[in-house]
């Protein structure tokens, strides 16, 4: 395919996985940038800082940015981003953890019948 038919947008895939040493200290740097966001209206910063202050992830929701990852990526601009977290039980140790496992197609596994 030349570089003509190719399409100009790329799909990236992040995976992260975070342990929380100090919850107190995500929940207030959320709180913070809540707090700094002067665009947000009242009622969605109240749902936000309720959100942030009872539960981590979504603190950290509201600290990790799509757009900070790539921002000073030369020759691209960020076209959409959505993210989520959640509490997960974790063990590195785990074959349920392997990094790759997105990376393999289901349709490689089937026998083709000519």
């Amino acid at each position: 395919m030349s570089t003509e038919e190719t399409s100009r947008f790329v799909r990236l895939r992040v995976e992260l996985v975070l342990e929380v040493d100090d919850a107190d200290a995500v929940t207030k740097a959320a709180l913070r940038r809540i707090a700094d966001d002067s665009e947000m209206p009242v009622g969605e910063r109240t749902h936000a800082e309720s959100a942030v202050t009872e539960d981590t992830a979504e603190a950290l929701a509201y600290l990790v940015d799509p757009f900070d990852l790539v921002s000073e990526v030369p020759g691209v601009d960020l076209a959409q981003a959505s993210w989520s977290s959640e509490h997960i039980d974790y063990d590195p140790d785990s074959p349920d953890w392997d990094l790759d496992e997105d990376d393999v197609d289901g349709d490689d596994d089937e026998e083709t019948v000519d």
